[in-house]
């Protein structure tokens, strides 16, 4: 069995390509992919060469961990049934090709375990479970720490439209919102956006940075208020750094947001469910997954593309 897959050969350097699959055990899914979303944060990373060391890195590879489909076989141990539709955060079967995180493929194998059964309204949406349960996991304080929502988040791309939609669903206050490319200004939903220059605060408790511009820190503490709390909750290429002094006066707390706990996606599904969260407007281009390259470049490049959508229909 194969698989028509996303390949990052080197650094900037995508093709399709036919790989062949590794068979599926007893405890698997063969899984024909419908659509699967382009991180603009870690694939942009792997796409530029920019990535600093991490597990399993190294190319070629096959990027992904944003993708919905049906399950059209399924091990006696699986736990799912052929026909459900689930979202897969990546697999790893594609032989001696890295999977990194290996969700960009037109059919993949992967443990019935990991991954999750989805609502059949969401459709193309689904790509974004992923991302919010992140989101989810940045505003979910670690165990035995007091609850403390963010009310600034900085940056109006989709992580940051999707942690202060999660705010707002949460019952807390509506955050604010930084953001500096008028272009991403719009499609704000029960809270408000500003240009960081337009906002004379200085006294928020939370600020959530998912900018990923690792020289943010001086600007972030001097808005903070006495013992106040930075998240970060992107993904920083290049090493962070910060003025003690200022740091020091206010008492300021530093906390870094990684990858997302089942508790987090079940935080997510439950907000949809009963109808407090949406995910709708956030996918704004879709493309057939034959201009792949393209849509890579027009994801990482294109102001107005909150989030590309591959979709594999024609490659099953």
């Amino acid at each position: 069995m194969d698989t028509v897959a996303v390949l990052l050969e080197a650094p900037q350097r995508l093709t399709l390509s036919r790989l062949e699959l590794v068979p599926p055990g007893d405890e698997d899914v063969v899984v024909h992919v419908e659509w699967s979303g382009i991180s603009t944060g870690t694939e942009r990373l792997l796409w530029s060469g920019t990535m600093p060391p991490f597990p399993g890195m190294g190319y070629p590879l096959v990027p992904g961990y944003e993708s919905v489909g049906r399950i059209v076989a399924a091990g006696p141990r699986a736990g799912r049934e052929v026909g459900e539709r689930v979202f897969v955060p990546g697999a790893k079967c594609f032989g001696a090709v890295r999977g990194l995180f290996g969700g960009a493929a037109s059919r993949l194998v992967l443990p019935g375990a990991r991954t999750v059964r989805m609502d059949e309204r969401l459709g193309a949406d689904g790509v974004l479970l992923a991302l919010a349960a992140t989101a989810q996991h940045a505003i979910a304080p670690p165990s035995g720490v007091a609850q403390m929502p963010p009310d600034l988040v900085v940056g109006h791309g989709v992580l940051g439209r999707l942690l202060a939609r999660l705010v707002i669903a949460a019952g807390a206050p509506a955050p604010v919102v930084w953001e500096k490319n008028p272009a991403r200004f719009d499609g704000a939903r029960g809270y408000q956006v500003l240009d960081p220059d337009a906002d004379a605060r200085r006294d928020y408790r939370c600020i959530c940075d998912v900018s990923g511009d690792s020289g943010i820190l001086d600007t972030l503490v001097q808005r903070l208020a006495p013992g106040g709390e930075i998240v970060l909750a992107g993904f920083y290429h290049a090493p962070l750094s910060f003025t003690f002094p200022p740091a020091f006066m206010r008492e300021a707390r530093l906390r870094i947001a990684a990858e997302f706990k089942e508790p987090d996606l079940d935080t997510v599904r439950g907000h949809l469910a009963r109808g407090r969260l949406s995910l709708a407007g956030l996918v704004t281009h879709r493309c057939d997954a034959s201009a792949a390259e393209e849509a890579y470049r027009t994801a990482f490049s294109d102001p107005a593309c909150l989030k590309m959508v591959l979709d594999w229909s024609n490659m099953q």
